[in-house]
C-alpha cells in the first residue's frame, strides 16, 4: 500500500472542498442567511451550519498537510518486520529514516530535486525492493558505485581488502532460544554488530537474473560483484538468514529513501529506545 499517494490523494480533495467552500460555498451560505432575515453580525449557528463533509474537510487539511510534509521530506517511521538486520534491528522495532540525508525527493515519483549528499559505507539505509518497488527494504549498505565486492567462506573484502571484524561474544534470540556467534565488523569509519551462523552453508544459493547480473561471479564460497555506477550493494547484518544484493542483485539511486538513524519504540522490548548506526 502506497501510504505517500494515499496521504497525497488526501490531502488534494480535503485543499479543494476548503478552498471551495471559502471562495463559494460560504459567501452562497452567508446570502441565504441575510435573505432569510437573520443579520449577518448576529447570525445564529443553525443558519450558517456548514455542511459535516466541509467542516471534516477543513478540520482535516491541515493535519493532513503537515503529515505529507513531515514523512516526504524530513523523517519518516517504519516497522521492521523480520530478523535480517539481527543484532542492530529485531523484530517490532519502530524506526526512524531521514529523508534528506541523500536529497531531497519528490514525493510519490521519489524523484531527486536536491542533490545533498550520498549513502557511505556502513549506513542502513531504507530503500523500494528493485523486485517490487511498492516495498521497502531495510539493509546495510557495503559496497558504493565502482567497488569490487567479495563475499568468500563469510569472509567480506572491499576492492581486494579485508573488511576488519573481530568476535564479540554470542547473540542470544530470545525467541528462538538460540545463540549464534557475534562479530564486530569495521565498513569505512562505523562499527556494527552483525550475526554468523558457522553450520549456515557460505552461500544461500546462485542470484537469479537482475540488472546487471553479468558483474557477478557466483561460487558454492560465495559470490564476487562489481557494483555498477548508481547503484549500491546492500547486505543484512544477519548474514545467513537475509535476503539482499547477493541474491536479488543491486539497488539504484533512484530506489533510495532514506537513512534510517533512530529506533523510538518496540511494544515487545520496551527498551530498544535509542539511537544506533
Amino acid at each position: 500500500m502506497n501510504f505517500a499517494l494515499i496521504l497525497f490523494v488526501l490531502l488534494v480533495i480535503t485543499g479543494i472542498v476548503a478552498l471551495l467552500d471559502r471562495q463559494l460555498l460560504a459567501p452562497k451560505r452567508r446570502q441565504k442567511a441575510v435573505a432569510a432575515g437573520a443579520a449577518e453580525t448576529v447570525m445564529t449557528a443553525t443558519a450558517y451550519r456548514e455542511p459535516w463533509w466541509v467542516e471534516y474537510s477543513k478540520s482535516f487539511f491541515p493535519v493532513i498537510l503537515i503529515v505529507f510534509l513531515l514523512r516526504s521530506f524530513l523523517v519518516e517511521p517504519f516497522k521492521i518486520p523480520s530478523g535480517s538486520m539481527l543484532p542492530t534491528l529485531i523484530v517490532g522495532d519502530f524506526i526512524l529514516v531521514n529523508k534528506f540525508t541523500y536529497g531531497i525527493r519528490l514525493p510519490i515519483i521519489n524523484q531527486k530535486i536536491i542533490d545533498i549528499g550520498t549513502p557511505n559505507r556502513g549506513d542502513v539505509m531504507v530503500f523500494r525492493y528493485p523486485r517490487d518497488p511498492s516495498v521497502d527494504y531495510i539493509k546495510r549498505v557495503v559496497g558504493l558505485p565502482g567497488d569490487r565486492i567479495a563475499y568468500i567462506n563469510k569472509r567480506l573484502s572491499i576492492n581486494g581488502v579485508d573488511v576488519p571484524r573481530e568476535t564479540a561474544g554470542k547473540f542470544s534470540n530470545r525467541r528462538q532460544v538460540s545463540f549464534v556467534k557475534q562479530y564486530r565488523e569495521t565498513l569505512g569509519e562505523r562499527a556494527h554488530l552483525m550475526l554468523i551462523e558457522d553450520d549456515a552453508p557460505a552461500m544461500m544459493g546462485i542470484g537469479e537474473s537482475f540488472p546487471h547480473r553479468e558483474n557477478c561471479n557466483y561460487s558454492r564460497e560465495g559470490v564476487t560483484c562489481t557494483v555498477p555506477a548508481g547503484h549500491y550493494f546492500m547486505m543484512g547484518d544477519n548474514r545467513d538468514n537475509s535476503q539482499d544484493s547477493r541474491v536479488w542483485g543491486f539497488v539504484p539511486d533512484e530506489n533510495i529513501v532514506g537513512r534510517a538513524f533512530f529506533i523510538w519504540f518496540n511494544f515487545g522490548e520496551l527498551t530498544r529506545f535509542g539511537s544506533f548506526h
